[in-house]
This record gives structure tokens, C-alpha cells and sequence, in this order.
């Protein structure tokens, strides 16, 4: 313990809270307690405590701190005690005593250098102690039957050295940005081997997250390290700006590319992405992640040639570290909360940028409502990549027609007032689109005509066991038989994008998950460092 006690000024515990409520030193002398309601030996000092302070308190502050907060008032009602109450719930005073053992009991003069100091319980201890007092008080020993009390009994271990707890203060003392648990790895143990065990990886090796390789990441960032961006679910964790870069350093991000990781956890940790519905179905699904603006040139991003591919850090390492995020953060994890009948290899990342220099069109994020000039990232639920393939229409019609037909088979060709689906055409379809002049809005225009059917052609029969129940059209009209239905629930539900290499004639299209409410919206965040 410091032979000159730090100051500190703490509210009182429970419903009547004040700011700064006692201050210390106080100008008195003052008999400081360090308690929590789940230790025995607490228990046992308590009646003291309070004689104490029913005996001395015209000539001596006698206070509590509980280092439990609001839940060490339990105590005060057990035992019918009077005396303030501190909250020490931040545990900062604790940390900078060193308090080791609770309960600790610390005497001070009025500029607060301590002159007595005991540990857990001591029958003599108390004894000396209230000699101590009656003589600051200039009063007679208080009638105490100390028999009825053990001779000594050891503390309990203070709740500021608990793992994860202790890390946290001794970094806020030092002014680090690192709150985070440090996990020892034993010197002989390959660490690589040892995150794997411990669940921390997808299945391939990590980089290992070491305070230099963070705090090196936190620099991409102006956020202070322990905002809170998001609740990842399914665990309800927080997700402060650390754990984001604890995770990006794992995932082999540079720090230039910390606050996209940041907007994308923004982006998919809430309600109406839906993560939680996105990560458990046993559909398959994933975040797939476009990034529009400035940023995608200033830190590298590919999204030219093989731009849904492997090969770019950038559109790599983002990706990768939102899903480690959504793993080590949030719980979801294959097998858990991960419900996936055969998954998909997109979970392990996918996320490019638009190539918007090429595009004659405003790019998604204009489309979306934001500044072409602002950095931004959009998240899509989507649960596959497949090829759409015309390399002979030389008209926008028929070109717009054969990619129609493509997106027709998304879920099954069957499946019509569908959701959510993205359509990132290569640069030498959107020539052949462009020289016609389309816009975005007729090529979703024609995908929907294209795409649309009568619905007595989309019930399930003996042949295809897909489609619309025939039992709901039993007594329908030749008419409403005939009714046409285009693929999309709306032309809102075609998300158009350019990116790709500028020769071959082959787009991507990406099937969506379940859209609107009780599904997965399509959200967009603005990147911001």
C-alpha cells in the first residue's frame, strides 16, 4: 500500500447516488473499509464496523467501499449498518491501494497517510484499532463481547485482481488503450496451434493479436478504444473499438483499414440486418460487404479484375475480420448458434469494392442516399455466388434478358416474389448495356418483365415439388390463374453494382437470404476514421 494515499472522491451506493458524494482525504481522520457482500470474513466485520462508527464518528470518517456497488448494500440490511456506503464498482481506488485481500481496513490521519493497516479479520487487530479510535476521540472503549468472535480468519482475494478485471485497471493507470484479458501462452506451446484450440480462429491461422500488433491497429482509428460501436448477438456482447482491432490484427488487416471493420460491425450489429437470424439459419448465410467512396483507392481495394476472388489484402482481411468479429465477439460459431446445413465459403470472407470510375451510373451508395464523395460500406445477407453468362447479345434488351433468366433460378425458378438478390455486372456488359443507353432502373425494368410468370405455372406438382401450394388456388379464377408474378418483390430488391476485369463477358450474381422484417434488410454505414 502507498505510504501517501492517492485521493479519490466516490458516490454513495444505491437509489440517493450523488457525484462525488465523499471525498478523501476529508481533513479528519478517517477509517477506510474495503468490502464485498460475497466474502465470509466481510460478514464477520461488519458489527464491528458499524460499533465503530456508532462509537467514533463525531471525531473520525468511518466509510465503506464496496466493491460491488449497489449489490454490497445487502449488507447494510443484514446487519442494520448506518455508515456510508461508497460505490467502488470501477474498482479504480481499490487498484491504486493495492488491495489485495478484503477486507482491508486502512486508518489515516486527516491528510490521509495511513497509520494503522490489517487484513482479512484479526480479533486483536480490531482490538488495537479501537484503542486507536477512542484515543482520536478522546473516548472510552466501547462494551464488546470479543469472545463471541473468531480469533483471526483469512480475507478473500480483492474483485480487483480478477482476471480480465486487473488487466483493465493496470492499463487505464498506465494510459494504455488496452483493456482486454492478456492470455498466457506457454513458452514451448505453438501459439498458432493454441488460438485454434482455444476456438479463436475459422479454421485457419490467425495472426497473433499482441499488445504492440493492437495498439499499432488503434492508430487507424480517432475513436477512443473502448467506444462501444455495436451488440453483437447472440451473445448480446458489446463491441468496443479494441475488440474490432484485436480481431482485424488477427485477420491480417492494416490499420488503414480499421474503420471500415468499424462501419461493417455497425453495419450488420443491428436489428435490421439481423445477424443473429443471418448466422443461425440453416440456409447458409453470410454478410457480404461493398464498399463505395474514396477509401476504396486510398487503402487498396480490388475491385477490377478477380475482385470477388482471393489475392487482395484489403477486401481479404475486412472481410475475414468482420466474421472473426461475429465469432469471438458475438458467439457465432458452426455447430453453436451456427446452424448451416452445408455452409459456404463465403463465410470466411467476401467483401470487394465497386468500381465505380467505369460505371456510368451512380454507384450504390448514391443510390443509397449518401455523397459520392463519402467512404461507405454496405452489408447484404447473401448465401451464394453464381455466374451469369452471355457472351453473344449485343443489345441491352437481350443482354438485360439473359442475365433476367439467371436470376430467375436464385432459390429456384420457382421461387418468385423474392427478396433481396445483387447483380454485379463485369465492365464489358455494362458497354453493351451502356451503348443502348439503359439506365439502372430499366435494366431492373427488364429483369422484372423477363422474369415474370402466370402463376398456375409456378405450382408444385408431381414433377417439381417447389413452387406455390395448390391448395391456396383450389378455387381461383382462370383469371387470377393467369395473374403474372416477375421474380422480385420489387424493383428495391435488385441491387446493381459494377466490378470485374474489363475482359470477359461474365457477371456475378449473389443470391439473397430472406428479406425485409423478418429477415435480413440490406444496411449501409458511413466510414469514418
Amino acid at each position: 500500500m502507498p505510504t501517501q494515499l492517492p485521493s479519490f472522491s466516490l458516490p454513495t451506493a444505491g437509489a440517493t447516488r450523488t457525484q462525488n458524494a465523499y471525498s478523501f482525504p476529508s481533513g479528519r481522520p478517517t477509517l477506510l473499509c474495503f468490502v464485498k457482500e460475497d466474502c465470509p470474513t466481510t460478514r464477520i466485520s461488519m458489527p464491528l464496523l458499524q460499533k465503530a462508527f456508532e462509537e467514533f464518528s463525531d471525531g473520525v470518517d468511518i466509510v465503506a467501499l464496496a466493491q460491488n456497488g449497489d449489490d454490497d448494500l445487502v449488507l447494510t440490511e443484514e446487519y442494520s449498518m448506518t455508515l456510508p456506503f461508497l460505490d467502488e464498482s470501477t474498482l479504480s481506488t481499490s487498484y491504486a491501494y493495492e488491495i489485495e485481500t478484503v477486507p482491508t481496513l486502512v486508518l489515516t490521519t486527516p491528510d490521509g497517510t495511513p497509520t494503522r493497516t490489517f487484513v482479512g479479520f484479526g480479533r486483536d487487530d480490531w482490538k488495537s484499532l479501537f484503542e486507536d479510535l477512542a484515543a482520536i476521540n478522546e473516548s472510552a472503549m466501547p462494551d464488546i463481547d470479543w469472545d463471541t468472535y473468531p480469533e483471526s480468519r483469512p480475507g478473500c482475494g480483492s474483485k480487483s485482481l480478477d482476471p480480465g478485471i486487473f488487466e483493465r485497471l493496470k492499463a487505464e493507470s498506465e494510459g494504455s488503450p488496452i483493456r482486454a484479458r492478456r492470455i498466457e501462452v506457454a513458452v514451448h506451446d505453438d501459439v498458432h496451434e493454441f488460438m485454434y484450440q482455444q476456438g479463436l480462429t475459422d479454421g485457419l491461422p490467425v495472426i497473433p493479436p499482441t499488445p504492440e500488433r493492437v495498439i499499432r491497429m488503434l492508430d487507424g482509428t480517432k475513436r477512443d478504444s473502448q467506444d462501444t460501436v455495436a451488440i453483437a448477438p447472440p451473445n448480446l456482447a458489446p463491441v468496443t473499438v479494441e475488440k474490432i482491432a484485436i480481431n482485424a490484427v488477427m485477420a491480417g488487416c492494416l490499420p488503414e483499414y480499421l474503420p471500415v471493420v468499424i462501419a461493417a460491425v455497425e453495419a450488420v450489429c443491428n436489428e435490421e440486418f439481423n445477424a443473429h437470424g443471418v448466422g443461425a439459419t440453416t440456409m447458409g448465410a453470410t454478410p457480404v460487404l461493398v464498399v463505395n467512396g474514396p477509401i476504396r483507392q486510398q487503402i487498396g481495394m480490388n475491385m477490377g479484375l478477380n475482385a470477388l476472388g482471393q489475392g487482395n489484402r484489403a477486401n481479404a482481411a475486412i472481410g475475414r475480420a468482420l466474421r472473426l468479429i461475429l465469432r469471438n465477439v458475438g458467439g457465432q460459431r458452426p455447430g453453436e448458434t451456427e446452424r448451416s446445413t452445408q455452409g459456404s465459403p463465403m463465410r470466411y470472407s467476401t467483401c470487394f469494392a465497386e468500381w465505380e470510375e467505369i460505371s456510368p451510373w451512380d454507384p450504390l451508395h448514391v443510390e443509397r442516399g449518401f455523397n459520392e464523395n463519402e467512404s461507405v460500406v454496405t452489408a447484404f445477407a447473401m448465401t451464394g455466388i453464381g455466374v451469369a453468362i452471355d457472351q453473344t447479345a449485343r443489345t441491352a434488351k437481350s443482354l438485360v434478358g439473359s442475365l433476367g433468366a439467371r436470376m430467375e433460378a436464385l432459390h429456384h425458378p420457382n421461387a418468385h416474389n423474392y427478396g433481396d438478390a445483387m447483380l454485379v455486372l463485369c465492365p464489358e456488359h455494362v458497354n453493351t448495356i451502356w451503348q443502348d443507353g439503359w439506365s439502372k432502373e430499366q435494366i431492373r425494368d427488364r429483369i422484372q418483365e423477363i422474369t415474370q410468370r402466370p402463376v398456375k405455372s409456378l405450382l408444385r406438382n408431381e414433377e417439381i415439388g417447389a413452387g406455390l401450394d395448390p391448395a391456396q388456388f383450389a378455387n381461383a379464377s382462370e383469371e387470377d390463374l393467369n395473374k403474372l408474378i416477375p421474380k422480385f418483390r420489387s424493383n428495391k430488391n435488385i441491387h446493381i453494382m459494377v466490378a470485374g476485369s474489363e475482359a470477359g463477358k461474365f457477371s456475378a450474381v449473389l443470391e439473397g437470404w430472406a428479406s425485409g422484417p423478418t429477415g435480413s434488410i440490406p444496411t449501409s454505414r458511413k466510414i469514418e476514421k
